[in-house]
């Protein structure tokens, strides 16, 4: 028996224990190598001719020998191959074949160690293989790191089977699972499904004769791949039910997606993608459940089910699959280096996203109003993400809703819109657009003209923050306490004093009082000082941080209760329940909640009296 010349158990066992996460993936690493061997002999036929052949993988699976087989026709293996390439833990004849073939890039997988997963699952490995080029045939036996054997065999055609005896079942495993048509069907299918030569296996079926009762069993050689992608084909001849049925049956969604983005890109980096926009997101979306990512291949090999890297967080809600010949994979399938290569189809996929998004905004507004609506928040988050790394990318595809306009709009069309001598772009927050509309700040900016956009959800501000500005306007709260709105001149020297007792009276439920002009039709409302907005303390509390706004109780000189409360102070009499009043009214319309509503109705029913 010779040995390794790894030599060392430690890196065997490492390879079986560690490196694959997954035993189910020993038969994708098989049926990844006969594939590779195909690829050789179907390319070196190509000036050959005579090396063609019918380039099959067959699997044979027989449960009273505990034995698995995998076999092709492809290139096969002389002696001297199966001691380089076997006989070497990390050796890789796929490799050095492409390295000696500068052409055959797309034709060459680039895989090492895969063959080894085998022992996974396998306590006896055979590979019987005959190199296309010779005659002899040689059979490679081993039986983990102890070592191997290479002795002379028969083989009738060119080509590799390699044969697995399986592990007596543990409670760690039933390897006889391994023998059962639905499961090596179901491996199939999620694995090599789209390797693009057939992979056989007989099956069995059954059928019910004519004229006699029950069925009658019978076998039948069954091609269990579909061989060509849905994304591999032209998409001239794939219909709309050919994607959907795709979408949901590979995403296992009831909906039907509202888009579909085709990307082939061929240069350095050669890649191809089928993304899908989702008609909603799921229910587990923003929960720590839910694993974004596109499914990942290399050549029609699954090589992870969601690879994260590919997306960036805030389009997690895109779906879809990537396949490309050229990713550089570090030692098996499972572990994808960092390289350029991922790096470069990320920020491809990304543009290709985000051009998709601007023809469907120019070609489809309707379509892509219902898109935004559902799934916009991710673009508001893509602003604000990085510091605005990508607001530049994203600011021309936000929608928000217009005050004046009654329906979602475009910054460009908000600025579009702007009156001569306008210097800012306005927007309010809240919980939706008929409670912003209400708010009592908004009354005197209305009636003036002002457009507002109405921010609805919890990214917003920090979007509009994000972006500073668009087309050289500043954004601007609306609700945020504004010493332009403040009462000026006679009414404020003369209401001093009242003020300052009202605040003295409220204490630290604010942080000042002050007369303003902003509102019309109410007495109070509630606005805030500084950097911290009052949606910014809503959103800061919901995540559990207690950030307090610096509150500024504001009050309308016009209005009667404040006339009231004026009368009060002056008269000696109980200016501190009109106050009271004043301040939970602000509190009621400008944060939608008082701090006692029993307090609250009895001061109301003392008013009236």
């Amino acid at each position: 028996m010779k040995q390794f010349k790894a030599e060392s158990k430690k890196l065997m066992d490492m390879m079986i224990n560690s490196i694959y996460t997954n035993k189910d993936v020993f038969l994708r690493e098989l049926i990844s190598n006969a594939s590779d061997a195909l690829d050789k002999r179907h390319f070196m036929s190509l000036t050959e001719p005579e090396l063609s052949a019918d380039f099959e993988i067959r699997i044979e699976a027989d449960k009273q020998s505990r034995t698995l087989k995998i076999t092709d026709n492809g290139v096969g293996m002389n002696k001297e191959e199966l001691e380089n390439s076997l006989g070497t833990i990390a050796s890789s004849g796929t490799l050095r074949f492409r390295e000696a073939q500068e052409n055959a890039d797309s034709l060459i997988g680039r895989f090492g160690v895969g063959f080894y997963s085998a022992f996974m699952v396998a306590a006896k490995v055979e590979v019987v293989s005959r190199s296309v080029r010779e005659t002899a045939a040689y059979r490679w036996t081993s039986s983990g790191a102890e070592g191997y054997d290479i002795k002379p065999c028969e083989r009738e055609q060119a080509g590799t089977t390699v044969t697995l005896w399986l592990r007596e079942n543990d409670d760690d495993c039933r390897y006889s699972e391994y023998l059962s048509e639905y499961k090596l069907r179901e491996l199939v299918k999620t694995y090599s499904d789209y390797i693009r030569y057939p992979i056989l296996m007989e099956v069995t079926k059954s059928k019910k004769e004519d004229g006699k009762d029950g069925y009658t069993e019978y076998t039948e050689t069954e091609t269990l791949n579909t061989m060509t992608p849905i994304w591999k084909k032209p998409k001239k001849s794939v219909k709309k039910e050919d994607y959907d049925a795709f979408y949901r049956s590979r995403f296992h969604d009831f909906h039907a997606p509202v888009r579909v983005i085709n990307v082939n890109i061929e240069g350095n980096v050669n890649y191809t993608a089928l993304l899908f926009i989702p008609e909603k997101l799921p229910g587990n979306y923003y929960s720590k459940d839910y694993e974004k990512g596109l499914a990942l291949y290399s050549s029609g090999v699954l090589i992870r089910e969601k690879c994260a890297e590919l997306l960036p967080d805030w389009l997690g809600f895109v779906k879809g699959v990537v396949d490309s010949p050229d990713l550089t994979l570090n030692l098996s399938r499972e572990v994808l280096q960092q390289d350029r290569q991922l790096r470069f189809i990320a920020d491809s996929v990304r543009k290709k996203i985000l051009d998709d998004f601007k023809k469907w905004l120019k070609n489809d507004r309707e379509g892509y109003e219902k898109f935004f609506k559902e799934l916009g928040e991710g673009i508001k988050y893509g602003v604000y993400e990085n510091f605005g790394e990508r607001k530049d990318e994203l600011k021309d595809l936000i929608l928000m809703y217009s005050s004046t306009e009654k329906k979602p709009t475009l910054l460009s069309e908000y600025v579009a819109r702007m009156k001569d001598g306008t210097e800012c772009i306005y927007y309010a927050c809240g919980e939706s657009e008929e409670k912003i509309d209400a708010l009592p700040q908004l009354e005197k900016l209305k009636e003036e003209g002002g457009e507002i956009l109405y921010c609805t959800q919890r990214v917003d501000e920090f979007c509009l923050m994000a972006l500073n500005e668009y087309g050289g306007k500043k954004f601007v709260n609306a609700l945020k306490s504004d010493s332009d709105k403040e009462e000026k001149g006679e009414n404020k020297d003369k209401s001093k004093e009242l003020l300052q007792s009202v605040k003295k009276l409220l204490n630290d439920k604010v942080n000042k009082v002050r007369l303003s002009s902003r509102m019309k039709s109410h007495a109070s409302c509630i606005t805030a000082d500084g950097e911290i907005s009052l949606e910014m303390e809503r959103v800061f509390a919901a995540s559990g941080q207690p950030v307090k706004a610096d509150r500024v109780l504001e009050l309308n000189p016009e209005h009667a209760l404040f006339k009231k409360l004026e009368k009060e102070y002056e008269n000696g009499g109980d200016y501190e329940t009109v106050a009271l009043i004043l301040y939970d009214e602000a509190a009621l319309t400008s944060l939608g909640e008082v701090d006692d509503e029993a307090a609250f109705v009895m001061r109301i029913n003392s008013l009236i009296k």
